[in-house]
């Protein structure tokens, strides 16, 4: 089933691709040492709003993005009225009303109501904003067959963001955690969704590998590792209590410098959250508004 995005004062603007393709027309010629629009990003996975012994508190998480100063975060991993491990709250809502920010909601599980209840139980990604997030589109990645364990629906959660006129192409995403062969299969068809964008992008998520991953060695085809590129390559994000593998990234085109970047040290969850400072130049694409 398709997955749905949900999105807080939302401009309708159609689909995702099609905001890309109006910004491209409206860009303005590139200015000699223009100035540059600095953004704090973050990934997230919040594991339903559980900390690793599974106790359940959305205000921990709340506090840790609000902590960090971010601006725009990509969150794994996020019920909405799934059961209740999440007191079937609609957790995305919850957070952008909690923190003020815009959002985007994408379903990458999408089931009938519990028991009792009247809302559809979704399971999947979220984008929180600063900056108004003009049009979302989630893409569902395709599942290879297999006979055992068979892979679960996973998808590409696209938005274009607006700041202050700059239009930024924003990706979040949540790997197979079973099969590398799964996971290179889902960056081929993330790559070919990026390539339609001519706008700066960012992809940030839970790719559940690691930077010699043949995966990641196919993904950065296309995008920078941003701890790789400042030479931190330890910073290890899983598990919380004593991280030794680095699985969760930001990653952007070329056209986007990383500033710094930090593992954020919490137990709201039972992976670590982290943090970039982009440096985007001020090449507006689009209106302000």
């Amino acid at each position: 089933m398709q997955g749905t995005t949900r999105t807080k004062r939302l401009i309708p603007t159609g689909t995702a691709a099609a905001m890309v393709a109006l910004s491209a027309l409206a860009a303005a010629p590139a200015q000699a040492d223009a100035p540059a629009d600095e953004v704090r990003v973050m990934s997230f996975n919040i594991h339903h709003g559980a900390d690793g012994a599974d106790n359940l508190d959305l205000e921990r998480i709340a506090r840790d993005i609000e902590a960090s100063g971010s601006d725009i975060i990509g969150l794994q991993e996020v019920d909405n009225h799934w059961s209740t491990r999440s007191d079937f709250e609609d957790q995305a809502a919850w957070l952008a009303d909690r923190l003020d920010m815009h959002y985007a909601y994408a379903a990458n599980l999408d089931r009938e109501p519990a028991e009792g209840q009247t809302e559809r139980r979704q399971y999947g990604t979220a984008i929180l904003s600063e900056y108004p997030i003009l049009d979302s589109e989630n893409h569902l990645l395709t599942n290879l067959e297999y006979a055992q364990r068979p892979t679960e629906q996973r998808g590409l959660l696209e938005a274009v963001i607006n700041i202050e006129g700059n239009h930024v192409s924003f990706y979040n995403t949540h790997l197979d955690h079973q099969r590398s062969e799964q996971r290179q299969s889902q960056v081929k068809e993330i790559l070919a969704v990026a390539e339609e964008s001519e706008l700066p992008s960012v992809l940030v998520g839970d790719l559940n590998a690691v930077p010699s991953a043949p995966e990641m060695q196919d993904i950065m085809t296309g995008f920078t590792d941003v701890f790789a590129a400042l030479g931190q390559d330890d910073a290890y994000t899983y598990p919380v209590e004593e991280p030794d593998r680095r699985i969760d990234y930001i990653l952007t085109s070329d056209d986007i410098e990383a500033e710094a970047a930090e593992v954020i040290d919490t137990t709201s969850s039972d992976h670590l959250p982290i943090v970039a400072d982009l440096s985007i130049e001020q090449n507006p694409n689009g209106l302000l508004k």
